[in-house]
């Protein structure tokens, strides 16, 4: 082969490789559910396809002697056992796949916060013997029946200490399973970096995925026309956050947060070219099921990717066939 030619076939195979890299699969995208009876079940919200995770909000009061109290406002209730039910649903979706958790913490639902590392450590017993693996409490029934949820969620919007005791505790927990069955630590903490009630847990490196809440934060989130300051609070999170996944996390509609909300257009042409290529990208983060269904956000996005994705393979197959022309000429 002449060194032209050889050229040629090396430039050919970049290129060829860089567009296929450009046509990635649509994005995977965790979404919160629980906080509103109109956003359908569980089971309705897996088999949609559009989600990889789904957070069951919330485990709003835990920890300091609280009984805990999960709160999924009026899709069941709690108290008489009414959330036992879900276990069939939560079922239904990992079965294909959706990955479900608990998320603990959230809003103005209730109070939590933890009061000693020996209260970490109760409050991970706690999770594990109610939600994951463990065998449940003697004469307690587990709030969502025999479920068993792939990890758990840590939405902590309230300053506190601890939470990197809980990461530990509920990580030790996880690595004894006797089922050998993998579990998952994510969280969702404020994009000013580094966020104030996490910052100590992440820093344990044993969290799987963050969705940083990029809205209801002006200095760090995207505004009309300039998306500066999320980028660069992007960059700091994806390079402070090196053994975990990086989900952007955003509003599904105007009215799911104060500030912050992209529209799926400038989403996808402006916003996550500009983040995808951190090397620990995950994709994005909705709050949440109820908005997203009524304005049909996910599903608008994941058509114009796919739009994108169609028309990179395209032009990749147009540029193929320039090359080979190119080779095919370099050879007479």
């Amino acid at each position: 082969m002449s060194g032209k030619l050889r050229f040629y076939a090396s430039l050919l195979f970049a290129v060829s490789s860089v567009l296929a890299a450009a046509a990635s699969d649509d994005v995977k995208i965790a979404v919160y559910w629980g906080q509103n009876a109109s956003e359908g079940t569980l089971r309705d919200t897996c088999s949609t396809g559009l989600y990889a995770y789904v957070n069951i909000a919330f485990l709003s009061t835990f920890g300091d002697g609280r009984a805990p109290v999960l709160n999924l406002a009026d899709h069941c209730d709690p108290p008489s056992g009414g959330c036992a039910s879900l276990a069939t649903d939560i079922a239904s979706c990992q079965s294909v796949g959706v990955k479900v958790l608990l998320s603990i913490g959230g809003g103005a639902l209730g109070g939590y916060n933890l009061s000693s590392p020996s209260d970490a450590q109760g409050v991970a017993a706690y999770l594990w013997d109610n939600f994951l693996g463990g065998t449940g409490v003697a004469g307690a029934p587990r709030p969502l029946g025999g479920a068993v949820l792939d990890g758990i969620d840590f939405d902590i919007e309230a300053p506190s200490q601890y939470y990197d005791d809980l990461a530990r505790n509920l990580t030790s927990l996880y690595r004894g399973d006797a089922r050998g069955r993998a579990y998952m630590l994510t969280a969702a903490p404020q994009c000013p970096f580094p966020d104030a009630s996490l910052a100590t847990a992440l820093g344990t490196g044993l969290f799987d995925h963050v969705w940083v809440q990029f809205y209801n934060n002006p200095p760090c989130q995207y505004a009309p026309g300039d998306d500066a300051a999320l980028r660069s609070s992007w960059r700091q999170w994806t390079a402070g956050l090196p053994s975990a996944t990086v989900f952007l996390g955003l509003p599904a509609s105007l009215d799911a947060a104060g500030s912050g909300f992209v529209d799926a257009d400038t989403l996808a042409s402006q916003v996550l070219p500009a983040v995808e290529g951190a090397p620990n990208y995950g994709g994005i983060m909705l709050w949440s099921r109820s908005y997203d269904k009524d304005t049909g956000f996910s599903v608008k996005l994941q058509g114009i990717l796919q739009n994108r994705n169609d028309q990179t393979g395209t032009d990749r197959v147009t540029l193929s066939d320039a090359f080979v022309f190119l080779l095919t000429s370099s050879q007479s």
